[in-house]
């Protein structure tokens, strides 16, 4: 069954997470991904590690399955020749360079478009396209100090932390790909392509919502409170016999059948907690007396009795722990396939799950230049001497 983006030809020249997170999915959904990589030495990530599973690094194996490898010097006349032609037959172009390196090649949006009315061309970048900033580079851990995160995350008494994943790049991908499809969307009405400017400054920003909020209410900025939630409780980790629990009574009806299940009833019916303005107002007394609670039973006992209950509830699970979890199992969040070099590898899953036109993982991460000789025969007819000839000239 055909994606809902077959038949559309993405030209992509990002590199590390944040773009190459966007054409995966791009490619999960149907388009026919190109990346484009120097010759020789590609993505920066076919290098990271370790891990490396038979030489072929994990960081990379984990955002670039569904995609074709072709490698361009883009500082070679030749190479912008080969580019300038695939742009004609593209309808996406996604890079992630900063601002004006596209420019210096010769090869910015203005003159793109030019060559392609209907492009849709999406600049991934640390700050964005405009603003005192946009030159800055933009990795993730900068941007997330920059952007707030990181002084909200940790505990009140501990330096600031960053999030255990890359959640500033892999917001901008996504961020880029809704951008891209608004795009799809515009052109199917006006015929006419656009940029898509996507900052990953931007995309943290958007993510304070009522953190932003409370500052705007009373002018002062939040700080960290470790697993605790400011406006709501009680919604955080507590210790157990074993271990920790996560528990999230989001209102009064939760927080009363909370104190049912666990035997604390007296606390449902205690002035100091009765609603949830009153519990966030007196968090200290009231956690003390869960934790108290939580401590006479295991994670997972108590989160039997939750359930049954039907309280919010969960465990802290390890990696190893989610990958392997039945239901992440049953919603095909884990994936496996063939690789050339690598062998059986797994990855993640497509998350989006479309009943008609679903996403599907087709062709694992490309090697270095795999489909080049396709490619340049297939899209512009190049021959295999002139393949050779280019080989050898350095341009692919």
């Amino acid at each position: 069954m055909a994606g809902p983006l077959d038949g559309l030809i993405v030209l992509d020249l990002t590199r590390i997470l944040a773009g190459p997170h966007c054409t995966m999915t791009l490619g999960d959904m149907g388009a026919e991904v190109l990346k484009v990589e120097v010759p020789g030495r590609g993505d920066d990530t076919r290098e990271w590690g370790p891990p490396f599973v038979n030489g072929t690094s994990a960081y990379f194996l984990s955002v670039n399955r569904n995609k074709k490898s072709l490698t361009l010097n883009l500082k070679a006349p030749k190479g912008l020749q080969i580019f300038k032609a695939l742009v004609k037959r593209a309808d996406i172009v996604v890079e992630n360079f900063r601002p004006g390196t596209m420019e210096d090649l010769g090869i910015g949006y203005e003159t793109l478009r030019e060559l392609n009315p209907g492009l849709i061309y999406c600049a991934v970048s640390g700050f964005g396209h405009t603003g005192p900033d946009r030159l800055r580079p933009g990795y993730d851990v900068v941007v997330q100090g920059e952007s707030g995160v990181m002084s909200l995350t940790g505990f009140p008494d501990g330096p600031p932390l960053k999030v255990g994943i890359s959640v500033a790049d892999l917001v901008a991908g996504m961020l880029a790909v809704q951008g891209i499809l608004l795009g799809l969307v515009a052109r199917a009405t006006t015929g006419r392509g656009q940029m898509v400017d996507v900052a990953l400054h931007d995309g943290m920003v958007s993510l304070l919502t009522y953190q932003a909020g409370i500052y705007f209410a009373t002018g002062q900025s939040p700080g960290r409170m470790g697993n605790q939630h400011p406006t709501i409780a009680p919604y955080e980790t507590f210790p157990t016999k074993d271990g920790y629990m996560i528990l999230a009574v989001g209102n009064d009806s939760l927080w009363a059948r909370f104190c049912e299940a666990v035997g604390l009833e007296g606390l449902a019916a205690d002035p100091r907690f009765a609603i949830n303005s009153l519990r966030v107002q007196n968090r200290p007394a009231l956690c003390a007396l869960i934790e108290e609670r939580l401590r006479a039973r295991t994670t997972r006992e108590w989160i039997r009795l939750l359930d049954q209950a039907g309280v919010p509830c969960g465990s802290i699970k390890t990696v190893g722990e989610v990958l392997s979890d039945p239901q992440v199992v049953a919603r095909e969040m884990v994936v496996e396939m063939d690789h050339p070099t690598a062998g059986k590898i797994r990855v993640t899953g497509v998350p989006v799950k479309l009943s008609a036109t679903p996403g599907v993982v087709r062709l694992p991460p490309p090697l270095l230049g795999q489909h080049t000789d396709e490619i340049l025969g297939r899209l512009l007819n190049y021959n295999p001497d002139e393949v050779v000839r280019l080989r050898r000239e350095g341009v692919i």
